[in-house]
């Protein structure tokens, strides 16, 4: 299924692009920043929270569990080069959806695997991408990824920004982050930036 592609043209007759967001947490914001900054159509990936009940939280304020948001990474990307349905593919690749509130060692609610929806249209596809891979069986347990409507996104502090790209040696980096980055290469190539 794919998004309906809406052009606007300037003056001069050119086509741009029309921008969307997409706001997913599915564990540690740094997996999903470091796969997402090197999908094509993707213009920005900031890392950052969501869905909690304090505004501007803290990073150690999120990782107490105590404040309801989740990690998650705001995408502005462009639906005429990278559908909606292909971005979640590839989210649903990265991550493992059957697993409540926890990403392998990274257990909380913060590290929940959840989608927020922009518009009816992103949450149509977000359930229709969800339940074709339900039906195909792709996972040995169900599927317990939240869909919610959006909430505040809120930026975290500018050292989680383009973490993966500049602490690569870190061990996090090496054991958790890069596998998820090879995952992504292997599987979705055609989507790479080159």
């Amino acid at each position: 299924m794919s998004i309906i592609i809406v052009l606007l043209t300037n003056i001069t007759g050119m086509a741009e692009s029309r921008k969307e967001i997409a706001i997913l947490g599915g564990g540690c914001f740094w997996c999903l920043e470091a796969v997402y900054e090197g999908v094509k159509g993707v213009e920005k990936v900031e890392s950052g929270f969501s869905g909690g009940y304090i505004k501007n939280p803290a990073y150690q304020e999120v990782t107490s569990g105590r404040t309801g948001h989740a990690e998650v990474v705001k995408i502005t990307f462009d639906p005429t080069i990278l559908p909606y349905d292909v971005l979640l593919s590839i989210f649903f690749t990265i991550h493992d959806p059957t697993t409540l509130n926890r990403q392998g060692a990274d257990v909380g609610t913060q590290y929940r695997s959840v989608i927020f929806y922009h518009n009816q249209e992103q949450k149509k596809i977000a359930l229709s991408v969800i339940e074709k891979l339900s039906e195909a069986r792709i996972y040995d347990n169900n599927i317990v990824t939240q869909l919610i409507e959006e909430a505040p996104f809120y930026k975290a502090e500018d050292y989680h920004q383009d973490y993966y790209a500049n602490n690569k040696q870190q061990p996090y980096c090496q054991i958790v982050v890069a596998p998820k980055v090879r995952k992504f290469k292997e599987k979705f190539s055609e989507w790479m930036v080159k």
